[in-house]
């Protein structure tokens, strides 16, 4: 609960940070995955806090979108495990579910917005009917209450709601991110994947985009994995920073201390390079 003091003239109310709770909501362990000769991933192990930003950091190639993919249950290391801990369920390694399990699972517990709006998207259906595709899979068979839980989604996006029934396609970028969060968000997923979600964006259209997350995140504690390899989208985003090379994680600790005092060579780089 936010707390009050005074500062001699006026009331501050200040808020706590965001605490993590001693069992993450995610957890991999030991994450290789390897196409013909290139190392994608090597190793890599992750821990994501109920609650919490994590911002994964690198440059093309470092592979930080193979890790969200294995995230999102879209392929399998070649070796490794992958847990999450959810409400009355244990699937054990989430890399040994089939098909129609993980689809299942996704649908229910993963939300996920991609850098590219056709990968999450179906571009000539309305914005609206994009949401209800979820709640579909989710069991939801009355057209009211779709419209009524797609209608909510979509605000709570800060999507407009008079385009609800406008197709994506005739969009501007930014509009079709706010579908594909409000599709992500729609059945309260445990977890949040964010692929690069304003790349190719106008600078004041990134700064609203992350208005809304930053508001989501503050008013329904979702859990988020932000990959990014914009600098300043991580930091005004993430609680913890995951710094990735060639496959490997070279470097992770809090937001503050990876760009006030990196410590690898490869992250102060990227830091300097940014400042």
């Amino acid at each position: 609960m936010p707390s009050t003091f005074f500062d001699g003239q006026s009331a501050i109310q200040y808020q706590p940070p965001r605490l993590m709770t001693a069992d993450p909501i995610l957890s991999m362990r030991g994450i290789s995955r390897s196409f013909g000769d290139v190392r994608a991933l090597v190793d890599v192990d992750v821990a994501v806090y109920p609650g919490e930003v994590l911002g994964i950091v690198g440059e093309s190639g470092s592979g930080k979108s193979t890790l969200l993919r294995m995230m999102n249950l879209e392929d399998t290391p070649d070796q490794g495990t992958y847990h999450l801990a959810l409400p009355g369920r244990d699937d054990g390694n989430l890399f040994c579910l089939d098909r129609f399990q993980r689809r299942i699972l996704r649908a229910l517990h993963i939300g996920i917005v991609y850098q590219n709006p056709h990968l999450g998207l179906l571009m000539s259906n309305s914005s609206s009917g994009n949401v209800a595709e979820r709640l579909l899979i989710a069991g939801e068979r009355n057209f009211a209450a779709l419209r009524a839980r797609a209608r909510e989604a979509l605000e709570a996006s800060e999507f407009p709601l008079a385009r609800m029934d406008a197709r994506p396609v005739e969009l501007s970028g930014g509009m079709q991110q706010r579908v594909q969060l409000a599709k992500a968000i729609a059945l309260e997923p445990a977890l949040l994947l964010l692929d690069e979600p304003t790349t190719g964006l106008d600078v004041s259209i990134q700064a609203l985009v992350l208005d809304t997350l930053k508001k989501l995140q503050r008013d329904r504690a979702i859990t988020m994995v932000l990959v990014s390899h914009d600098l300043g989208v991580i930091r005004t985003m993430a609680d913890r920073v995951m710094v990735m090379r060639r496959g490997e994680v070279v470097e992770q600790g809090l937001a503050d201390q990876i760009f006030q005092d990196p410590q690898h060579a490869y992250t102060q780089q990227l830091v300097h390079a940014k400042l």
